[in-house]
């Protein structure tokens, strides 16, 4: 049966990690998973759910706790791939919580969501937990550092029945906090000597104070390659933002003071190659699905060593090579915790802009709770939109709209050609996805 979901997902066998920790979680040990970004942490603690699922119980059997909304999403959307017959929902913030309660009236096994959605839900008693004996704190260490402990303990103290827990982190999680209840638990370390055979540190310096125009000259000298560019600050993604767009150099920005659609939209056109570049914060240092990262550039040295460790684990990925960049003021010096000497690399200082992407992203008025497919969409943009198979990317679907990635010299004909078409019997909305 695991052959079968794995089939499912295009993997041919579980990697030493997901076995390990597949075994022990069977078992039903209190386990700490330990182990980079990108190793496949997330099937590491569905799969064995899945055999500890009571298919003749209703209820919540298990629960899941993430930081971020894009963590509980992309949990959510690897299960719904296994397609394994249970029921699943995911609760966290930006949208309404009257939703999500009309969807646990029909309880799922498995529920998926931030700490203060979930607790939320049990302070209006939207939600029996008394059935729930897994507990999985996924990216725990960073749910601390987002001031998530009061809300994890308020759920941790409802949760009577709990026979397995389960932490993953990226890193050393350090102390466990009382609360979790994991009382010498069985720690699985696949963060030792995971480092960076495969990554390659290089850096580019500024002749003075201002690093703006270097960080542009770098970007420019990578042409189309997929690169991540850090900051420490919300404001210096802004302000970066603007300085690339005034140079005509297209990407994307990522922080946590934007809308949460505004937010989704980036990730989305950054997945699908619409955008080559994306400025953000530490925010997108771990638990999103971006894949295929090249470059990782950290405009701003990160605070601390977890935050460096994570930044670099969005490249080097599952036997993947990847380049981390620094880009230093002229008298800046690296923060002790980095221990490796940087390649020094000269850019050109009259560079050439990258080719435009061959893809632009549209935007489709239906999603999932229209019963609609990514078969669908490809259907309907290649019958009706006129597409051939090689003009289309990357298809998203989301609760209530579509994402897919067309030819960027089709994207008008398509759009004129669809206007006023139904898909699956409803008329759309349908237009290039912007902000």
């Amino acid at each position: 049966m695991i052959q079968l979901f794995l089939s499912r997902l295009g993997i041919s066998q579980l990697n030493p990690m997901q076995q390990a920790a597949s075994a022990a979680i069977q078992e039903g040990r209190n386990v700490v998973l330990l182990s980079p970004t990108g190793s496949g942490k997330t099937l590491a603690f569905l799969l064995p759910l899945l055999e500890m699922f009571d298919k003749d119980r209703r209820g919540v059997q298990a629960l899941i706790l993430a930081p971020s909304r894009e963590l509980v999403l992309q949990i959510e959307q690897v299960f719904k791939k296994l397609q394994t017959g249970f029921k699943v929902n995911s609760c966290y913030g930006g949208h309404p919580v009257s939703t999500e309660r009309n969807n646990l009236k029909e309880p799922p096994v498995l529920l998926i969501g931030t700490p203060g959605r979930i607790a939320d839900h049990i302070r209006r008693e939207h939600v029996d937990l008394t059935g729930v004996h897994t507990l999985v704190l996924d990216e725990f260490d960073k749910s601390l550092e987002l001031g998530f402990q009061k809300e994890m303990e308020f759920i941790t103290g409802r949760l009577d029945n709990l026979s397995t827990r389960i932490l993953t982190s990226a890193t050393n999680i350090g102390v466990i906090p009382g609360f979790t209840g994991v009382i010498n638990p069985e720690i699985l370390d696949f963060t030792m000597n995971t480092g960076p055979a495969q990554l390659q540190l290089k850096a580019v310096r500024s002749a003075g104070t201002d690093k703006l125009e270097t960080l542009f000259n770098l970007v420019c000298s990578l042409k189309e390659e997929a690169s991540l560019i850090f900051c420490n600050h919300r404001e210096a993604v802004d302000r970066i933002s603007g300085h690339l767009q005034k140079a005509g150099l297209t990407h994307g920005a990522y922080h946590g003071g934007m809308e949460q659609e505004d937010r989704e939209l980036a990730l989305i056109r950054f997945r699908n190659g619409t955008h080559h570049i994306l400025l953000t914060t530490d925010l997108a240092s771990r638990g999103l699905d971006i894949p295929e990262i090249r470059h990782v550039i950290h405009y701003q040295f990160p605070v601390t060593e977890t935050s460096w460790t994570h930044r670099n684990g969005r490249t080097a990925r599952m036997h993947a090579s990847g380049v981390a960049w620094l880009v230093m003021a002229g008298d800046e010096r690296m923060p002790a915790f980095i221990k490796d000497e940087p390649q020094f690399v000269d850019v050109s200082p009259s560079p050439t802009l990258p080719e435009p992407s061959r893809w632009e992203t549209i935007y489709i008025g239906l999603g999932k709770k229209d019963k609609l497919s990514r078969s669908d969409v490809a259907g309907f943009l290649m019958q009706k939109g006129g597409l051939d198979k090689d003009e289309l990317g990357r298809i998203e679907i989301l609760d209530y709209a579509s994402f897919a990635a067309v030819s960027s010299e089709k994207v008008n004909r398509l759009l004129n050609r669809v206007a006023g078409e139904q898909i699956k019997k409803k008329t759309a909305r349908i237009a290039v996805a912007r902000k």
